[in-house]
């Protein structure tokens, strides 16, 4: 007997921006400041992610 798999991809659980924001305070920490260049582009996909979560009645601001 064959069984399908599934090829439904299950959505991560989005995180807040809060959340996120210390993720990127704790890549600044852990850098020391200076960021390489695999941490610039983790820090690019932390803002991107950040801007995302952020409550719409902040953007309007």
């Amino acid at each position: 007997m064959l069984h399908s798999m599934s090829t439904t991809v299950a959505a991560a659980p989005e995180r807040s921006a809060a959340e996120v924001n210390e993720e990127i305070r704790a890549l600044w920490i852990r850098s020391g400041g200076t960021l390489s260049v695999e941490q610039r582009e983790e820090y690019q996909r932390l803002v991107m992610e950040w801007a995302a979560a952020v409550p719409q009645s902040s953007k309007a601001a």
